[in-house]
């Protein structure tokens, strides 16, 4: 790893940063890789066998595909400096690593997610090995490139936070586990705050102008937003006890009729990784059972859960208009939001105007397939952290480190 000091940017400066301060993010990225995988070495052993699991992916496969992703979209793209503007149909030049697009190109043969744990990956030295090679190359590219202007600059950022993203994805994938990597500082306990009005305006949601955008947060459009109001900080273990003491998961009319299916099917009486509801919280985090603070955000809920839990308060799940507008204009009213993936009503769709960014695979698959998670969580690296930013995951899901908050019927 390279010894290297990189300040805490927020996603704003980050996404408009020149050469300099991307070489330094890229590196700084790259290292916090380093560390992850070397948490699940010294669990695993250098061959990295853990358990196999349809909800998570092999680490010798999420490293791997860290370094391709880069290496396809930088040194093997012959029109990087196109920007969004680049044709991803495009032939590529030949990657450093043999078979490295059969082994981790997620859209090819067996390395679809069905199929990522029965791939004959290479081993860790050679994974590493390809780290190295395709970051030196990309600083190589990097420092060469002619000017700071954001097309020439798209594949860099791009590549920079698919790491981040991967990042987070390591740490969900240790809770899993049960490993403590010693890399993440759980959520702090604030003191409750009252629900916060907003009166009716006119929101505009959406990127527009200069810096990187991903392609969902395009085009950036006004709407109209009637008065609403609107938790100040995330649903507590506290609130979301009552609904499992007042028999939540036994009612079927708080949940909707896929929820109830899948809550039986799984057998839930808890969110995940909680051994016990009464008198506190008892939940496995990185494979402690501790005692949680009910004061916290309720983690781990998926969205029929929170769904569940608005019914049965006389709530709802805030849209996503709602939650960016009461995140914007309700910072200086006491408005939290990052310490966990936030829950939204609204179902992932293109925003009017949308255009495909060059990796197709990001956005387009998931539209009307997932839910909106809005904000970002503890494990969310801090230059990823947008109020802008738009996550999406299927509704059953609750590996992730997410949470909700409510709305005023």
């Amino acid at each position: 790893m390279l010894d290297i000091e990189v300040p805490n940017m927020a996603s704003a400066q980050v996404r408009a940063a020149g050469k300099d301060l991307l070489s330094l993010a890229l590196m700084d990225a790259r290292n916090h890789t380093l560390r992850w995988i070397g948490a699940y070495e010294q669990a695993y052993g250098p061959a990295l066998k853990v358990p196999p699991a349809p909800e998570r992916n092999p680490p010798l496969w999420e490293l791997g595909h860290v370094g391709w992703y880069q290496e396809r979209w930088i040194a093997r793209n012959v029109q990087r400096d196109r920007g969004e503007r680049c044709n991803p149909a495009q032939t590529r030049l030949a990657s450093l690593l043999p078979d490295a697009d059969r082994w981790f190109d997620a859209t090819a043969g067996r390395a679809r997610r069905g199929g990522r744990w029965s791939l004959d990956l290479p081993d860790l030295q050679t994974i590493k090995q390809y780290l190295v090679d395709t970051l030196e190359t990309t600083l190589d590219l990097l420092d060469g490139t002619h000017g700071d202007d954001d097309a020439r600059l798209y594949f860099y950022r791009l590549a920079l936070f698919e790491e981040d993203r991967r990042a987070e994805a390591f740490a969900a994938g240790a809770q899993m586990l049960g490993l403590d990597a010693g890399l993440l500082t759980l959520p702090a306990t604030h003191a409750p705050r009252e629900p916060l009005f907003f009166p009716a305006t006119r929101w505009m949601l959406g990127q527009s102008g200069g810096g990187f955008v991903f392609d969902n947060e395009q085009a950036a459009h006004e709407v109209r937003v009637p008065e609403f109001e609107i938790d100040a900080q995330p649903v507590s273990w506290a609130q979301y006890c009552e609904f499992v003491e007042d028999g939540g998961y036994d009612e079927p009319r708080f949940w909707a009729d896929a929820g109830w299916a899948w809550a039986k099917r799984e057998g839930r009486r808890t969110p995940r990784y909680v051994d016990q509801m009464r008198q506190g919280v008892l939940q496995r985090r990185f494979g402690r059972l501790a005692r949680v603070p009910t004061a916290q955000p309720a983690v781990h809920v998926c969205w029929y859960e929170a769904d569940a839990w608005c019914r049965w308060a006389g709530r709802r799940l805030p849209t996503e208009v709602e939650w960016e507008a009461a995140a914007h204009q309700g910072a200086s009213r006491g408005l939290r939001w990052g310490d966990v993936w936030e829950w939204t009503a609204s179902t992932f769709r293109p925003y009017p105007g949308f255009v495909a960014g060059p990796d197709r695979d990001h956005s387009v698959p998931a539209f009307g397939q997932t839910k909106v998670l809005r904000g970002a969580s503890f494990a969310t690296r801090a230059r990823l952290r947008s109020a802008k930013y738009r996550h999406f995951a299927i509704p059953e899901a609750d590996a992730q480190f997410c949470g909700f908050r409510s709305c005023a019927i």
